[in-house]
């Protein structure tokens, strides 16, 4: 909060006993005027804010889609083995089927390989205003609580989430290897900008 404030920035610290990210920015959005709640995760800080506006428009412009998250096409097997790494397999449509820690799907006959519609999630959201509220609601579901992921929440409530793919590689922050790459990269980022 402090560095968001020194930022510029306001800062608003929600009940610690909220479950989920998703729970925590809908705390804050029950007293704003917005239609539209973008919840970006905080471990993602790489997150391309181009993909980030093209979900916001979808949004406006899709009236029967009440949420839209991120997801880059899968393309290595060690980020499909990694637990830390959340996989998201979608229909023809581009709607969420379901979102794993596990390696999905499982290859039975040949090795892992890049398919269409097999995505690294990105921990962004992009909800209506209403439907984020009516999610507040909802207590955490069986398949959140076993694989802590709170859109799970939504699936299992029978809505859907679209998926729009972001081409811009990205690096979620999991653990501390991660956080070195990603502090490394932007240092790389900062030299060359200077």
């Amino acid at each position: 909060a402090r560095v968001v404030r020194e930022a510029g920035g306001d800062a608003v610290m929600t009940p610690p006993e909220l479950p989920s990210g998703s729970d925590r920015v809908g705390w804050v959005a029950r007293k704003s005027p917005a239609e539209i709640v973008v919840n970006l995760q905080g471990d993602e800080p790489l997150v391309d804010v181009k993909a980030i506006d093209r979900a916001i428009e979808f949004l406006q412009q899709n009236k029967d889609v009440p949420v839209v998250t991120l997801g880059r096409r899968m393309q290595e097997e060690a980020d499909w083995r990694n637990p830390n790494v959340v996989k998201v397999l979608t229909d023809l449509q581009g709607r969420a089927l379901y979102f794993s820690r596990s390696a999905i799907p499982f290859f039975r006959e040949s090795p892992f390989r890049s398919l269409p519609r097999l995505y690294q999630h990105i921990g962004v959201y992009i909800y209506r205003k209403d439907f984020l509220l009516q999610y507040l609601k909802w207590e955490p579901t069986d398949w959140e609580q076993a694989e802590r992921l709170e859109q799970l929440r939504i699936l299992e409530h029978g809505y859907p989430i679209q998926v729009l793919e972001s081409h811009q590689p990205t690096l979620g922050v999991d653990t501390r290897e991660d956080l070195e790459k990603v502090t490394a990269l932007l240092e790389k980022a900062a030299k060359i900008s200077s």
